[in-house]
């Protein structure tokens, strides 16, 4: 069985334009992070978030069907680097998506595509 993870989106809520240059003061810095997991494949998964050399469990994504989770604030303070892990229950394989940037108040989707 081959695994993948694909980061469908990233969609920062109250954030507008692209200007990389101008600081974003309409971010609030509490605002939850979330993380939507679309797992198309049979086994249940454990995910984790990455960030750091830590690794943080987010729950259990079960076989064909979605899950929604809030990332701890402690780990999206600001700006932040992180992975995500999806460990199939019964497997040795834990693929572990690309880095990805987020920020408080984003909406990331994490698919699992079928095996």
């Amino acid at each position: 069985m081959t695994l993948s993870l694909a980061l469908v989106a990233i969609t920062t809520l109250g954030t507008t334009g692209c200007n990389r240059n101008r600081v974003e003061t309409d971010v609030d810095p509490n605002a939850p992070t979330l993380l939507i997991v679309d797992n198309q494949s049979f086994p249940d998964m454990t995910i984790y978030v990455l960030e750091g050399g830590r690794r943080v469990r987010l729950g259990l994504a079960g076989g064909n069907s979605q899950a929604k989770f809030t990332l701890p604030k402690y780990l999206v303070r600001s700006l932040t680097s992180i992975r995500f892990q999806a460990d199939p229950i019964g497997s040795a394989r834990a693929p572990v998506s690309d880095e990805i940037m987020v920020s408080p108040g984003d909406q990331v989707t994490l698919r699992i595509p079928p095996a």
